[in-house]
């Protein structure tokens, strides 16, 4: 029996979320899945926490075929990457690929983002990510030219300052794994989904984006995820070291 490949998917700790969008659509591809979450940050968010929900993803990833285990990480500590490769690797195995879907958003401004906020958004957004792509290169174990990064981003930036300004940095860092990498072989990128409803919008606002995109409707963490299960297939591999847009030309 030919094993699957193992993903780590951060940031899956609600269904209506695109890092369980992507955890499921990965399973069906074939893949072996990770997820991190972390319940202390939905409660500090206007939909609250949900618990279940890291039970009820994962019961659908292993409908799907999938062996799977769910670890909660507080990424904004520095040592929770490793801890977090090393719990994996004992479940499942080596990691083929790494999705990063984890954020800290919340909204503010220039003239009022605190200093602690600022911190709190470069601390996961940015540096996580780093550790996360370092750990996951100092780990890769798997034939040169199969391993994968991509990672989530957004320009959302004016009264979202500290998030704004973190995921830009994430890009970077994601993009310079292409070239730093490439002794591995690897293909590392960075998809940008414009604004997807996973409970964040309002009624106005989600009127005014769905009023604005070419496509006629809101995008979806279904959208996401076909892109980045192109982006972690073979297919997929003379990609790389690019940002993509898949916003239905939202931005355009």
């Amino acid at each position: 029996m030919t094993r699957r490949p193992v993903v780590l998917v951060t940031g899956v700790g609600r269904r209506v979320g695109i890092g369980a969008g992507v955890a499921a659509r990965l399973a069906r591809d074939g893949w072996d899945v990770a997820t991190t979450h972390w319940t202390p940050y939905d409660e500090r968010m206007p939909w609250g926490p949900h618990p279940e929900d890291p039970d009820h993803v994962h019961a659908g990833l292993r409908a799907a075929g999938a062996r799977t285990a769910a670890v909660p990480a507080d990424l904004t500590d520095p040592a929770a990457p490793a801890r977090l490769f090393d719990a994996v690797e004992e479940a499942l195995g080596p990691v083929t690929a790494l999705v990063a879907c984890h954020c800290e958003s919340v909204d503010s401004s220039i003239l009022d983002t605190s200093v602690e906020s600022f911190d709190r958004h470069m601390a996961l957004n940015a540096r996580a990510t780093w550790l996360l792509v370092a750990e996951f290169s100092r780990r890769l174990r798997v034939e040169p030219g199969t391993g994968r990064i991509v990672a989530i981003t957004s320009d959302h930036t004016v009264h979202n300052l500290p998030y704004g300004a973190s995921k830009a940095a994430m890009d970077r860092i994601v993009l310079a794994a292409a070239r730093e990498l490439q002794h591995q072989r690897l293909t590392a990128n960075v998809v940008n989904p414009g604004p997807v409803d996973t409970g964040w919008m309002d009624d106005d606002l989600r009127a005014s984006v769905l009023a604005a995109n070419p496509r006629g409707r809101l995008g979806t963490p279904q959208d996401t995820a076909d892109l980045v299960a192109f982006l972690l297939s073979d297919r997929g591999g003379w990609v790389n070291g690019q940002l993509l847009f898949s916003d239905g030309g939202w931005r355009a």
